[in-house]
């Protein structure tokens, strides 16, 4: 079943790809694929590349991806080892999601941060307070790491 469906979500990104996204199996093993999101327009995040790490369970779409970002990133809902807080990669996952839906979701939640679910409350207090402070940082790091 697992496989079927990843062959299906693969085929989708191939022949529709999401705006800003992409992703492939790592050799021939398509449980494990790497992906990419360019940093959305109008956000300190544009034009980088920030690469991820997908990895699909056995019993996908039943239990969502596993998915890390590679490339360091300045994001109070991106931790330190590119672990990403989402809610839909976790509890409130839906068999309905696919791997184009859920890149859409995270480049999403680079054009809008969730500081109440933050991984990093040191950038997350940031972001709140002052917030032209946030943006040069990520910006900087944009440029420093996915450029």
């Amino acid at each position: 079943m697992a496989l079927v469906r990843i062959n299906k979500d693969l085929q989708e990104m191939a022949t529709s790809p999401p705006p800003n996204c992409s992703a492939g199996p790592v050799g021939t093993d398509i449980f494990h694929c790497k992906g990419s999101i360019v940093g959305p327009k109008g956000t300190p995040f544009e034009s980088g590349v920030f690469e991820l790490l997908i990895t699909f369970p056995e019993d996908y779409p039943f239990n969502p991806p596993k998915m890390k970002l590679l490339t360091k990133i300045y994001h109070p809902n991106i931790g330190k080892d590119g672990t990403i807080c989402l809610d839909i990669l976790k509890g409130k996952w839906s068999p309905a999601l696919s791997l184009s839906k859920v890149l859409q979701i995270v480049c999403a939640l680079l054009n809008d941060p969730n500081p109440k679910s933050s991984l990093r409350s040191d950038i997350a207090d940031i972001y709140l307070n002052n917030k032209t402070k946030y943006m040069a940082t990520a910006k900087e790091w944009t440029k420093r790491y996915a450029m």
